[in-house]
């Protein structure tokens, strides 16, 4: 745990800009390792990778190590799960088809999915898709771990269930809303993260296509921009390599338990997608810049409300679009992206407005400890920002 690397340096091919530096400097390497290494320990994990752009310029770092007791670092290009970042790609892909106007964010869930959002209190005719990606809707949140396990017994039983969406779905739906989805005149509507209404988005994708989401995203987004670590895994319970092992410690377990291969169809249109951190760094260039969608559209993914808060208490500050995160930076304006989660691994994105500097962070070894996690929290939202507002 101890090995930290530099993993990549590239030339400076142009201009930098930033919020507070209009004209800055590449990235020291020995700066990115220290700040990896600084994460690392703040977060207690495994590892930690960090990959930071500025204009042309890639700087990348890990520490820890790739495998528990091995001492191999982070390679290079490492594969790993996106977890919740997968809603930034589903939703470019639903505002895309708005674009082509083949469906509207008014659209009401009823008029796509008749019959599906009922009973409860549930009333899909009252739901709009704009609802569904902005978390607005009122929907209940299942809660995943019902079924993949809450301790390392239960997971290590199940890790290779295939589990239907239709039973998350099903399962959230049993639950009366958490509120009536949101009044559009209300400039700050109730908020409360749905990983279902993005499992029902996914089945609109289909019904409007009459194509499995998956092939929409690979087609629109993954093809067009030459992601080439980036792929829906379906029930292939394994990572491309090369990879860094994943860990989770569950409740009432004094040890990790190695989460990396596991069946993971489940998430589908909520966290299912493997990427890279080169991917996830292209995948919001080209969509912050304009290149994957519309200005109309781009506008209306960057229109924000407050998240609810519990999430503030995470992320102060933190304001929620179309599948689109934003927080405010230290040095002024703010970021964009989006955080992934999954038992055993944090992902973290952080983007100037005009794409201009980035940074992606994925860090594996992970607890249920609230006490540890807010801390972690802590760590890697500030890595971001002093990446980010680097003078």
């Amino acid at each position: 745990m101890a090995a930290v690397v530099l993993a990549a340096l590239a030339l400076s091919l142009g201009p930098l800009g930033t919020p507070s530096s209009p004209a800055g400097t590449p990235l020291p390497p020995d700066r990115l390792r220290q700040e990896a290494t600084g994460a690392l320990e703040s977060t207690r994990a495994v590892s930690v990778h960090v990959r930071v752009r500025e204009g042309r310029h890639t700087v990348e770092a890990s520490a820890g190590e790739a495998a528990l007791g091995t001492g191999r670092p982070v390679p290079n290009g490492a594969h790993f799960r996106a977890a919740s970042v997968t809603k930034s790609f589903v939703a470019a892909t639903v505002l895309q088809l708005a674009a082509e106007r083949r469906l509207s964010p008014h659209d009401t869930v009823e008029r796509w999915l008749p019959g599906l959002v009922q009973g409860h209190g549930n009333d899909g005719s009252r739901i709009t898709i704009r609802h569904l990606l902005q978390h607005t809707s009122g929907l209940h949140d299942y809660d995943s771990t019902e079924l993949t396990g809450r301790t390392a017994p239960e997971f290590e039983r199940r890790r290779f269930d295939h589990i239907a969406t239709e039973r998350l779905v099903a399962a959230a739906l049993r639950h009366a809303p958490d509120f009536p989805p949101a009044d559009p005149a209300d400039p700050e509507p109730r908020w409360n993260y749905s990983n279902t209404g993005y499992h029902l988005l996914g089945a609109v994708i289909e019904k409007v296509t009459g194509r499995p989401w998956a092939e929409e995203v690979e087609d629109r987004i993954v093809r067009r921009l030459g992601l080439r670590g980036t792929r829906v895994p379906g029930d292939d319970p394994s990572l491309p390599k090369p990879y860094a092992h994943t860990y989770h410690r569950f409740a009432g377990s004094a040890r990790y338990t190695d989460t990396t291969v596991r069946n993971m169809a489940w998430a589908g249109t909520a966290g299912a997608l493997v990427s890279t951190s080169r991917d996830l760094d292209r995948f919001f260039t080209a969509l912050l810049t304009g290149e994957l969608l519309p200005p109309r559209e781009l506008a209306a993914m960057r229109t924000t409300v407050p998240s609810n808060e519990e999430h503030q208490r995470f992320t102060p500050g933190l304001r929620y679009g179309l599948g689109l995160m934003r927080q405010p930076l230290p040095c002024g304006g703010s970021r964009w992206g989006h955080h992934g989660d999954l038992e055993g691994t944090f992902v973290r994105t952080g983007f100037t407005a005009d794409g201009r500097r980035s940074v992606v962070v994925t860090v594996n070894g992970r607890t249920t400890d609230d006490t540890q996690l807010l801390t972690a929290e802590k760590a890697l939202q500030g890595l971001i920002d002093r990446m980010l507002c680097r003078r």
